[in-house]
């Protein structure tokens, strides 16, 4: 039997009890096995996803451990439904202590949602960033915010007028463009957090290249097939491994007030050097703002 995340984040001694977590994108994969170690570890969790019969499936696994849990459905190109889940958590708790923007994927075809936003990024970066925005005031001291991101960042650029058009649309380009936009987002938002002096950190992490997770489903196929055949490789990241490195980010006590970071798996590393341009950060943080309408998040923080 494989090991559970919690051990392999070296966080199995962690005591939770009392605190709640949201793990965006939690029906299946690593959100799932990531949900279900939270609630062993004594947290109250909050389940998301598209598919409610897999959600109350998880709802009920958790149930088992003696964790109280509960499923909110929302899709993330939905804006109004990003807010619905907001306020269904800020409804359901005191404190969300644990925020992981886990939600996700690779899409092939080249569309834009209701807002006018290309599909990838909207799904990927600006559902994440509104969460986040909606749920700030829930968070209390001490709490963390991990959002998935991936090494495909580092093949990323962005342009920020391109992501309103699916004009010469590739799949790829957009997920690389969306996992840039999540480091961004990360480090901006410390930066934000910090100036506003909120006990509050946020860290963006690379779980692995998961062939055991539904990522492969939405890659072309080629690729996919090759993904399987990486299952029986056992230097491969596991399920496991990938939910053990968000873990790692949302529970590890060595990272009490360790903030700003890009973890590879369970280490520190360093992100591209288009991930870490301030100005760039901040033109993201804004831009997204504007495409959801919305004035900016702990704009007080930042002088001009």
């Amino acid at each position: 039997m494989a090991r559970p995340p919690e051990e392999r984040a070296g966080v199995a001694d962690a005591d939770l009890d009392g605190t709640t977590a949201l793990v965006t994108g939690s029906t299946s994969g690593i959100g799932r096995e990531t949900a279900l170690a939270l609630g062993r570890l004594g947290a109250d969790v909050i389940v998301h996803g598209r598919d409610a019969e897999a959600g109350e499936a998880v709802v009920a696994d958790l149930d088992a451990t003696g964790a109280d849990a509960q499923f909110v459905r929302a899709d993330f190109a939905d804006v109004t439904a990003v807010r619905d889940l907001a306020t269904t958590v800020r409804e359901s708790v005191d404190d969300l202590d644990h925020l992981l923007n886990n939600a996700g994927g690779f899409f092939r075809e080249g569309r834009l949602t209701d807002s006018g936003v290309e599909y990838t990024f909207h799904v990927n970066h600006l559902a994440p960033y509104l969460l986040t925005a909606e749920l700030l005031d829930v968070v209390p001291e001490g709490g963390r915010i991990v959002t998935t991101a991936s090494e495909a960042h580092r093949g990323g650029s962005l342009d920020l007028d391109a992501v309103a058009s699916v004009d010469s649309y590739s799949g790829l380009s957009a997920y690389n463009r969306s996992k840039l936009a999540n480091v961004l987002f990360t480090r901006e938002l410390d930066r934000r957090l910090e100036a506003t002096g909120r006990d509050v950190t946020a860290n963006a992490v690379h779980p692995g290249a998961i062939p055991g997770s539904d990522f492969a489903r939405f890659l072309p196929g080629p690729v996919a097939s090759a993904l399987k055949l990486f299952e029986a490789i056992p230097l491969v990241t596991s399920v496991e491994d990938g939910a053990a490195a968000l873990l790692n980010a949302a529970v590890a006590p060595d990272l009490d007030g360790v903030s700003g970071r890009y973890f590879a798996k369970q280490r520190s590393k360093t992100p591209s050097g288009t991930a870490r341009d301030p100005e760039l950060a901040r033109a993201l943080w804004e831009r997204s703002a504007d495409l959801l309408d919305i004035e900016d998040p702990l704009a007080d923080a930042v002088g001009d």
